[in-house]
């Protein structure tokens, strides 16, 4: 039985499905000795090597694990940065099976709900348009905003990349900062820069963004800027569910995280003020 390269990839936690047709199309995939290419499909006695490194083919899936980290402005959401800039992997545990997957990007002053997997095939479907997973931001919104404009937000503007539009926006009240309003915002998908993109179509400039929810998930308000916590089994099927994916059954951590104590919020708070202190002595030096 034999299925998809870039999917096999993905269930193993090596990558998205984007990211990995990305991987085949640069030639880091092999296939029984061969270099791979896209629509390729692999057996399970296939042998399949990344970057020259042979990829374990456990029959035995890993257990999902899903983290949510609430990302500070100023922290770019790649791997590694040529100019030694933060990133947002640098502050996760350490993964035994598979690597860390985010699901989406914000950008570099864009802050708030960001989540990892290491389940590819979960990050593919939260990701994937059809189905339409939706993101609600916390928005302050730099400029007058007229009824009219906020009517042709929720209508649909045509971007340089197709139409777009909010599915709703709820203005945030007694948020009247002169010039500045706060608005909660949300929509289907997850183009890039598209909610600055959208607000600027109409003249208006973006001052902050915060990603506040992430389908049925919502930014715990306890949760410091630059920490994580991993989901507990109620949360993560919740999120499996929405994307027509099995529940699990089991999870590697033994605590609710809906129920963060005053400790390990000080104790969170603690690491990343040391993590900070760290990247600034580094710059200095």
């Amino acid at each position: 039985m034999s299925d998809k390269l870039q999917k096999v990839l993905a269930n193993a936690g090596v990558g998205s499905r984007r990211e990995m047709e990305r991987w085949i199309e640069a030639g880091r995939i092999s296939v029984n000795g061969k270099l791979a290419t896209l629509g390729d499909r692999v057996e399970p006695a296939d042998k399949i090597r990344v970057d020259g490194n042979p990829l374990s083919t456990s029959n035995e899936a890993p257990v999902c694990r899903v983290l949510m980290y609430n990302k500070p402005e100023g922290e770019l959401c790649s791997r590694k940065d040529p100019e030694g800039r933060p990133t947002v992997f640098d502050r996760l545990p350490a993964i035994r099976n598979g690597r860390w997957i985010a699901v989406g990007r914000l950008d570099i002053n864009t802050s708030g709900l960001l989540l990892f997997t290491n389940d590819g095939e979960l990050a593919n479907r939260l990701m994937h348009p059809k189905h339409e997973i939706e993101r609600e931001y916390s928005v302050r919104v730099f400029g007058e905003v007229e009824d009219k404009m906020l009517k042709r937000l929720t209508d649909g503007v045509k971007l340089e990349d197709g139409e777009a539009k909010f599915t709703q926006i709820v203005k945030k009240p007694g948020d009247d900062e002169g010039q500045n309003t706060w608005y909660n915002v949300s929509l289907s998908e997850g183009r890039n820069r598209e909610v600055r993109r959208l607000w600027e179509s109409q003249g208006l400039q973006v001052s902050r963004l915060i990603r506040v929810r992430y389908g049925a998930l919502e930014l715990q308000k306890r949760l410091p800027q630059g920490g994580w916590v991993e989901l507990g089994l109620p949360d993560l099927n919740t999120l499996r569910k929405s994307v027509k994916l099995p529940a699990e059954t089991e999870t590697l951590i033994k605590i609710d995280p809906g129920k963060l104590d005053h400790v390990k919020i000080s104790r969170m708070r603690r690491s990343v003020k040391k993590h900070r202190v760290r990247q600034a002595n580094n710059k200095r030096d």
